[in-house]
């Protein structure tokens, strides 16, 4: 059974990912990509779903850390006996995707466990296990997929798991390697000095950060987070995915689970400025031509969301063998969502292109003649209903947000052609830009409620109306603008965290409800700064930071009666908000 996501840290090698626990459990492993099967399942299900445990056999405490501008984690377990450090880190050298768990005695004399429990296709399969030439570990063989364990230790089998008990004492050090590699290749040497390879990687982390120019307010809140999002980048591709997880819930015991494990487009805008304000003006390009390589095509067959690769069919399944994290269940791979018709996509890849002309972000002609078509489509069909950006699943409506993002690509494509000196059909898109916004004033604002509302015709509020002012829609003093937020502090916050919407109102056609959306919450914060209510922006602000877990990492949402992070976890949109909301502060001072 998985722990509360609050105990976990990330490690990644920008190629695949894991999540450890505080008490030195791998629960969550996928080689050698991010989308790949994992074969550490338990944070869906159980021990048997496949996991990778070190830690003393007696009661422990624990305080942990990422070493410093860098994402290797150590964690210092405390007994009676004496104390121990565990080292783990995905090694960053482009060779076989390698873990490496370094055991330090600091005091005393210490009994260890290790308990290794290999699951391959989604804890579902248990390999062919064999132990190595000269009994230096075992190697595991289950299809297509292969791994290998190099061990310092002597090791048993029980119940198809690989186990382990040993002494580590003061200024003792043992090293553990777990590598992948295709089964029908030769089993991949053991590394040589693995301490060196684990500070290399450090080095490169902080090599990598180094080229961070933000200075000043929250600044290792903002460079934690950057690192985060570094390490959710596919290297190969530059697709930044949404979460390195699939199926946490949003609500614990509930049915909302959704594999997160690629790329959004609604995430791109933020993105895109964060990395190039953060300094990472190659991540923003790599990000820019991932993105623009994935919507190739016709407008029309513009998906919401992408593989890491660019891959456009995610078909969603079910997993009926696991039991899902705290028995939330279905557990789902794929997501249904990336076919459905979300108008404000067009808007968000014209920002982006636009936000990266303006940053010296290099856009090409034929980047221009993609845009228009895209300009084009909107101008044909803004007045179509859609899923809206939260991909409801209740049918298509006229949502507020979609109409405003409509406007933003005519907006912006006309600010491009004319700034950047572009062709374009410059007065029709104007023509049509000023009647999407006299349609959005008079249709999406309600004057009983003072506030812009989810969709045409409702009374509903929802918190995708916090970015209206982040696009210029209206200027943050126009009375709409204000009343839109005092209404959303008013019925949509928890504890004064922001709620997306209200799910009771049964918007998105699910049984349940969710929690409360951070990023959403930073957005509320961006909106009081702007407003020039600074002193309640911070105080906001600090209430958000106080959820984060001890290695610095959000979860997607934040269950404020629970008083825990729920949803899939680390979340690249809410570490995106962070560094916007800080970078915002920082312009202030």
């Amino acid at each position: 059974m998985g722990q509360r996501l609050e105990d976990y840290a990330l490690l990644s090698d920008c190629h695949s990912s894991a999540l450890v626990g505080k008490n030195g459990s791998i629960d969550w492993l996928g080689f050698p990509c991010f989308d790949s099967a994992a074969c550490f399942a338990s944070l869906l299900g159980t021990e048997e779903n496949g996991r990778w445990l070190i830690c003393p056999q007696e009661t422990f405490n624990t305080k942990r850390k990422y070493v410093e501008d860098s994402v290797v984690l150590e964690t210092t377990f405390y007994t009676d006996q004496g104390s121990v450090k565990l080292t783990d880190c995905m090694l960053k050298d482009d060779k076989d995707p390698t873990l490496v768990r370094i055991v330090e005695g600091l005091e005393g004399s210490v009994e260890m466990n290790m308990d290794l429990a290999i699951r391959f296709e989604y804890g579902s399969i248990v390999p062919w296990v064999r132990r190595n030439d000269g009994n230096t570990g075992i190697h595991a063989i289950a299809g297509p997929e292969a791994l290998v364990l190099y061990s310092p230790v002597k090791l048993r089998g029980k119940n198809f798991r690989t186990c382990a008990t040993f002494t580590i004492n003061a200024g003792d050090k043992k090293s553990f390697e777990l590598m992948w590699y295709p089964s029908h290749k030769s089993i991949p040497p053991k590394i040589e000095n693995p301490e060196e390879h684990v500070q290399a990687t450090v080095e490169n982390w902080r090599s990598w950060l180094k080229r961070c120019h933000y200075k000043g307010f929250d600044e290792l809140s903002v460079k934690r987070s950057l690192l985060t999002l570094k390490s959710l980048t596919y290297a190969p591709t530059g697709a930044i995915i949404a979460a390195p997880t699939t199926s946490l819930p949003e609500e614990i015991g509930g049915t909302r689970n959704w594999d997160y494990r690629f790329s959004w487009i609604r995430d791109s805008s933020f993105a895109l400025y964060a990395l190039i304000k953060g300094g990472h003006e190659e991540e923003a390009l790599r990000w820019k031509e991932w993105l623009l390589r994935a919507v190739a095509g016709t407008p029309s067959q513009v998906n919401i969301m992408y593989g890491i690769r660019g891959e456009r069919r995610l078909t969603e399944l079910e997993l009926h063998w696991l039991p899902g994290y705290e028995n939330s269940k279905p557990v789902r791979i794929g997501n249904a969502a990336y076919n459905q018709f979300q108008l404000d996509v067009f808007g968000e890849l014209i920002l982006t292109a636009h936000l990266g002309r303006k940053n010296g972000i290099a856009i090409s002609e034929d980047n221009w003649r993609i845009e228009q078509k895209m300009v084009k489509y909107v101008c044909e069909h803004w007045q179509d209903p859609d899923e809206g950006i939260w991909e409801v699943r209740g049918g298509k409506r006229h949502f507020t947000h979609s109409k405003v993002m409509a406007w933003v690509a005519l907006e912006y494509a006309t600010k491009s052609a004319k700034n950047f000196n572009l062709p374009g059909e410059i007065e029709k898109w104007e023509k049509v830009r000023d009647e999407i916004h006299k349609d959005i004033c008079e249709k999406g604002f309600d004057q009983e409620l003072n506030a812009f509302v989810q969709s045409y015709g409702s009374k509903e509020l929802d918190a995708s109306l916090l970015m209206m002012a982040h696009v210029k829609f209206l200027p943050i003093t126009d009375y709409r603008i204000i009343g839109t937020v005092e209404a959303i502090q008013k019925k949509l916050t928890r504890d004064g965290h922001v709620l997306r919407y209200l799910t009771e109102k049964k918007v998105d056609g699910l049984p349940g409800s969710e929690g409360s959306f951070i990023a959403c919450s930073f957005w509320l914060v961006d909106n009081l700064r702007m407003m020039g209510r600074k002193d309640e922006a911070m105080e906001l602000y600090r209430k958000i930071q106080s959820i984060k877990n001890d290695v610095g990492l959000y979860a997607e949402e934040y269950a404020p009666e629970l008083k825990r992070m729920v949803g899939n976890f680390p979340q690249a949109f809410t570490h995106i908000a962070e560094v916007v909301s800080a970078m915002g502060f920082q312009e202030m001072e």
